[in-house]
């Protein structure tokens, strides 16, 4: 590996209508959770379902069109960077998040 880059490509569903904020007055931020589902067999032969939950976080033209085009329940792909932080909660403890900051995304199937 040459060269390294920070690249997150994923496909699930939306878990939830995109919240979206507007900070210093005219930049847009949405944040939304996606779920996806990973099978294994235990076993016995029982199909077992996992969910992982990932958040992801757009700015500016790309939380436009999420805004526009993202509902609960959609199917989609992303793609984007891992970006961590650290912040401390309201009870003093100091908290970590790992988000992923969307550069596109692409419907993949309509909300059933």
């Amino acid at each position: 590996m040459s060269e390294v880059k920070n690249r997150v490509q994923l496909s699930g569903n939306l878990y939830r209508d995109p919240e979206i904020r507007t900070y210093d007055g005219n930049k847009k931020m949405a944040k939304f959770s996606i779920a996806t589902p990973e099978y294994t067999t235990n076993a016995l032969g029982e199909k077992i379902q996992q969910v992982q939950w990932h958040n992801a976080v757009a700015w500016g033209k790309t939380a436009d069109l999420v805004e526009q085009r993202l509902n609960k329940g959609q199917h989609i792909a992303i793609e984007g960077k891992l970006s961590s932080r650290s912040y401390m909660a309201k009870d003093g403890t100091k908290k970590y998040s790992t988000d992923i900051v969307v550069s596109g995304f692409e419907i993949i199937e309509q909300k059933k």
